[in-house]
C-alpha cells in the first residue's frame, strides 16, 4: 500500500541508489534525500545522473548557485527539485552559531523566495514556515515539512516540529515521517494512525 519511499543519506550509503532504481522499476515514486550543495559543475552533472535513474523527487539545499545549477541541468525531465531552506534539527540559536544574522523563520523566508525566482519546484521547511511560504512562494510550489511528530511522540534531535494534522492545516502538501514510524514497535499501525490523521485533516480543510 506504499507509493511513495524517502530514500536518504543513510540509506544511499548502504544501497540505497541501487534501491531507487528497484522502486522505480516497480512503479513507486521515489523521493531522494540528497540534499545536494556543492560547486555549480558538480551539481550540474550530479543532477543529470539522478535525472536518469527516473526518481520523483530531489533535494537540493537552497543556496541560489547550486538551485541554479540544478535547474538548468534538470533541463526537461519529469525530476522535481526541491529546495531545503533550513533543517527542522536547527532552531534560532543554531542559525546564529551557523554566522546569519537572522532566525530561522527569516532565513527560510528568504531562501524560499531564491527557490521560487529560480524555477524550483517544492520548499522543504518545517511546518511553522509552511503558511509565510505559501504566502511566498504561492499556490503552485509543493511544501515539503519534516519534523512530522505525532501528539506525545518524542522529538529527539528535531527542534521545529508539529503534528501530522497541523501541518496540513499549516498549508503542507507532503509530510516526511521517518523515525515515528520505522522505530515504532509496530510500523505499520503507527504510518496508519498518521495516514488516518491526514485524512482528517484534509477533509476539514475541505469543510472550512
Amino acid at each position: 500500500s506504499v507509493g511513495f519511499y524517502k530514500v536518504g543519506l543513510q540509506l544511499i550509503f548502504a544501497g540505497g541508489i541501487d534501491f531507487a532504481r528497484n522502486l522505480v522499476a516497480a512503479g513507486k515514486n521515489v523521493f531522494l534525500d540528497a540534499k545536494l550543495l556543492d560547486i555549480d559543475n558538480t551539481v550540474h552533472h550530479a543532477v543529470e545522473n539522478i535525472a536518469r535513474l527516473g526518481v520523483t523527487f530531489l533535494t537540493i539545499h537552497a543556496y541560489p548557485k547550486a538551485m541554479r545549477a540544478a535547474v538548468e541541468a534538470r533541463g526537461d525531465a519529469p525530476l522535481k527539485l526541491l529546495g531545503v531552506t533550513v533543517l527542522t534539527s536547527m532552531d534560532d540559536s543554531d542559525v546564529v552559531e551557523a554566522g546569519y544574522a537572522a532566525t530561522a523563520a527569516e532565513l527560510v523566508a528568504a531562501r524560499a523566495g531564491f527557490a521560487r525566482d529560480i524555477g524550483m519546484d517544492g520548499i522543504v521547511a518545517s511546518p511553522a514556515e509552511a503558511t509565510t511560504i505559501r504566502r511566498i512562494a504561492g499556490p503552485a510550489i509543493a511544501i515539503v515539512t519534516p519534523g512530522i511528530r505525532p501528539a506525545g511522540a518524542d522529538t529527539g534531535d528535531q527542534r521545529r516540529v508539529a503534528t501530522p494534522a497541523t501541518a496540513i492545516r499549516a498549508g503542507a502538501d507532503y509530510l516526511v515521517v521517518g523515525r515515528p514510524i520505522n522505530a515504532a514497535a509496530d510500523p505499520k499501525a503507527a504510518a496508519d494512525s498518521i495516514v488516518a490523521e491526514i485524512e482528517t485533516a484534509i477533509t476539514g480543510k475541505g469543510e472550512a
